[in-house]
């Protein structure tokens, strides 16, 4: 595997004004499908960017509710590329559920909103943490996003102290997938339910973005972008706060307001 999986060089001839340009070497943001197999079953492919492979599938089988603690994961003993094995079994019974998830949408190919529900959602959070607006507002500037600085390709999830220290952050060419990455990691290292913790996303704020964090059990979620209407219904049904357009010293609240100060 290269150095740094999640780039990598492309030829670009440019234009300018219709006339042509010499080419040169662009980085842009790797995609490839991740097969995630469940003793030895293929259950899932997502398209994503390599690179914490192991939490993206812990995370992601987490938010199906498909798990409620960390699982024993790593490459398959065939080694086979762009694969990786979990350990069963799953809670109750997944059937014939197979999911193949694009890096623009986390819940692609599910027919109906009672596919997508989740079957065992945690405990809606309590009362805390109690936060600043100004430290919401403040969040996305606070997202480390090394990769994205090179290729302007990839979305970010950053878990963060109720304080509004990082945690961890993670990146990927779907905005699921790299929640799924951050919340796998939280989930290895011991930190859900996140009630104590703060959600930001770099792009907007779709519904399975909302029910990813609201099975995790995080109060708080935010975004630099808008919030859509099913997004808005669910953390409302799930006693979260959203929060969205965070930039520029501003944050609009569109649900949990009591857990927003000053």
């Amino acid at each position: 595997m290269p150095a740094d999986p999640s780039a990598t060089r492309v030829h670009v001839r440019g234009a300018h004004a219709l006339v042509e340009r010499p080419g040169f070497e662009d980085l842009v943001a790797v995609e490839e499908p991740l097969e995630i197999r469940v003793d030895g079953e293929p259950l899932a492919v997502t398209m994503r960017t390599p690179g914490h492979d192991e939490e993206l599938a812990l995370g992601f089988l987490h938010g199906e509710a498909l798990i409620d603690r960390p699982r024993a994961v790593g490459p398959p003993a065939d080694l086979a590329a762009n694969t990786v094995e979990v350990a069963g079994p799953l809670l109750g019974d997944p059937g014939e559920r197979r999911f193949y998830t694009t890096s623009s949408c986390g819940v692609c190919g599910k027919g109906a909103l009672q596919q997508v529900a989740v079957n065992a959602p945690a405990p809606p959070p309590t009362g805390r943490p109690q936060v600043p607006a100004a430290l919401l507002a403040a969040l996305p500037d606070r997202l480390v996003q090394p990769t994205f600085a090179r290729t302007g390709g990839l979305h970010a999830t950053g878990l963060f102290g109720a304080d509004g220290e990082l945690v961890c952050v993670r990146e990927d060419v779907g905005r699921h997938n790299a929640m799924d990455k951050v919340l796998g990691r939280a989930l290895l290292d011991g930190l859900v339910p996140l009630h104590d913790h703060l959600l930001c996303v770099s792009g907007r704020l779709s519904f399975e973005l909302v029910q990813k964090a609201a099975v995790a059990g995080a109060p708080v979620l935010v975004g630099v972008g808008a919030p859509s209407s099913l997004a808005v219904a669910l953390a409302q049904d799930r006693g979260m706060t959203l929060c969205g357009f965070a930039r520029g010293g501003r944050v609009n609240v569109y649900t949990g307001v009591e857990r927003v100060s000053g």
